[in-house]
């Protein structure tokens, strides 16, 4: 593979598109520590599972449209994002789940692999507090079969992300 300046790209267990955004990210580095596995990652139980690690360190990269316009939002795996929070750090009329089209074509990835960076479409984008629970999280590297670790703090800077608090109450 090629990148767009005509260099060889390193053979990444990420998704093609977001291994070049690591790079222009300055990122490079991470491409190694991207680990794929032979069954789906694409939930944050079959993550976690295949991982190792607590339901919490995973980073579930969500779209919603509010009012219409796409928004990411960054929510630990053993979360649920509660939609009246993030109507009202939105100042939304409305908020609801994309289809599966608009996440596709907001972010150039399939449901259960898309990154919380590395998108083929600027989104604003809302990180949820609890993530900061851990060292590291883990997140989608653009397939439902890749995941990447970074401590929470790095990777909501990377993505742009404002910190907010908009999980559902524990039941």
């Amino acid at each position: 593979m090629t990148t767009t300046d005509g260099t060889a790209a390193e053979e990444s267990a990420a998704h093609p598109r977001f291994a070049e955004a690591l790079r222009e990210m300055g990122l490079a580095e991470l491409q190694g520590r991207v680990r794929r596995f032979p069954d789906a990652t694409r939930t944050a139980g079959e993550a976690a599972a295949a991982i190792g690690c607590e339901l919490s360190q995973i980073c579930k990269s969500l779209i919603f449209a509010a009012d219409g316009v796409p928004v990411l939002v960054l929510m630990d795996g053993a979360s649920r994002v509660d939609l009246e929070l993030v109507r009202k750090e939105l100042g939304a009329e409305k908020v609801t789940r994309a289809r599966a089209d608009v996440v596709r074509e907001t972010t150039g990835y399939a449901i259960g692999g898309v990154p919380p960076f590395g998108h083929r479409t600027a989104t604003r984008v809302l990180a949820d507090r609890s993530l900061l629970a851990h060292d590291v999280v883990w997140a989608a590297a653009g397939t439902p079969y890749s995941v990447f670790p970074m401590a929470p703090q790095t990777l909501i800077a990377h993505a742009g992300a404002t910190l907010v608090d908009v999980r559902e109450p524990a039941q």
